[in-house]
């Protein structure tokens, strides 16, 4: 039982705090440059797949016609996935005042990548960026966002959305935001933003059904041999997911998604043909999603030791950290609003996601249909 303990709980360890600070020291002593020029403003065309986003749709366009780009090198490209309200309407009639504009429809449900295979299929310029509607990107962000394409090492470069909360949701993105700027001066990213990343057009692979479009860009940019960095310059800002019933759905289906994308490129966990990325790579995904698991041994070793010192000094944190959980959850009046409940519930409720995932994933069940989440 020790041995499980200590095992599991140096899993947790590592997963949160060791490979960060790995990835911290082995960027500032090993830093892989990148060769830019400043003055290079490639043609861009941005991608917009949407479905029933009637409500968010003008502030959106309004925040992609004000993006701080040359017009002339500018394409927008709006695939409706099947809207039924009137987001296809709204859009063209924009169109109708704008050349940048451009309106494709599916005329049934096929999912975010099918949406975006026809824009990609549509796009005219070397450099195609994906966006969402729920964000709202920073006037100056495109720029930034393209300009490490000038080096020719780079396929794949991801934004930053910054979730405007305090709570678990927004802290767990700050968290994963760090892990990538650091990945990005050690090798390559793990996955994108997928509300706000671009990709050479030569290598946008195809959004097959049951993949996150995100994480297939990476993973196929890192196959190619090429890398896939985070710009901290190309910033936007999104709410979060407004119920936690909805972010544990999305939760879900993201990681599902994600674990059948690692499936598909498993040869880039082999270090002999990938090299430093299968550590990134085997870090930040297959440990993470192994973290459940850890948990439960931590959880189960340290009750059957609970009788036995140091085991029964750290039942006391190890249970108060799932009592905060509970508290939050609840939402009991003052303890449950604190950060560290709220934080602790999040940490909760992230696992507990995984562990659905991967039972859908072993059960073969691979979500497509996308609906977007309401933040």
């Amino acid at each position: 039982m020790e041995a499980l303990f200590w095992s599991s709980l140096l899993g947790v360890i590592y997963t949160y705090l060791g490979y960060p600070g790995l990835l911290f020291l082995w960027g500032r002593w090993f830093p892989r440059r990148l060769s830019l020029d400043t003055d290079d403003e490639p043609s861009v065309t941005i991608i917009l797949p949407v479905h029933n986003e009637e409500e968010n749709l003008p502030a959106k366009l309004d925040n992609l016609l004000a993006l701080e780009y040359p017009e002339d090198k500018l394409q927008i490209i709006i695939v409706s996935d099947g809207s039924t309200d009137g987001t296809v309407s709204l859009a063209q009639s924009r169109a109708d005042s704008d050349a940048r504009l451009e309106v494709l429809e599916l005329a049934g449900r096929g999912g975010k990548g099918k949406a975006l295979q026809r824009g990609v299929a549509e796009a005219r310029h070397p450099i195609v960026v994906f966006t969402d509607a729920g964000i709202i990107l920073e006037p100056g962000s495109l720029r930034p966002l393209v300009r490490p394409f000038s080096d020719p090492s780079v396929g794949c470069v991801s934004g930053e959305d910054i979730i405007e909360a305090l709570g678990g949701e927004g802290l767990y993105g700050r968290y994963e935001l760090f892990l990538r700027r650091q990945e990005s001066r050690v090798h390559s990213i793990v996955g994108a933003s997928g509300s706000y990343y671009a990709q050479r057009r030569e290598l946008c692979p195809e959004f097959v059904p049951g993949i996150a479009p995100d994480l297939l860009s990476v993973l196929h940019t890192v196959d190619l041999g090429f890398r896939a960095l985070s710009e901290p310059g190309a910033r936007g800002s999104m709410h979060a997911v407004a119920r936690r019933s909805d972010e544990f759905k999305r939760k879900v289906r993201t990681l599902v998604r994600g674990m059948a994308g690692v499936w598909s490129y498993r040869r880039l966990l082999n270090p002999f043909s990938s090299g430093r990325f299968a550590l990134l790579l085997f870090s930040h995904k297959v440990l993470r999603w192994s973290v459940p698991f850890f948990l439960i041994g931590v959880a189960i070793s340290n009750l059957a030791l609970a009788g036995q010192v140091p085991y029964s000094w750290l039942l006391w944190p190890h249970a108060a950290i799932y009592a905060m959980a509970v508290v939050s959850m609840a939402s009991l009046p003052v303890l449950g609003s604190t950060l560290p409940a709220r934080a602790a519930a999040y940490f909760v409720m992230v696992n507990v996601s995984i562990l659905a995932a991967w039972w859908k994933f072993v059960s073969g069940d691979r979500p497509e249909i996308w609906t977007p989440s309401k933040r």
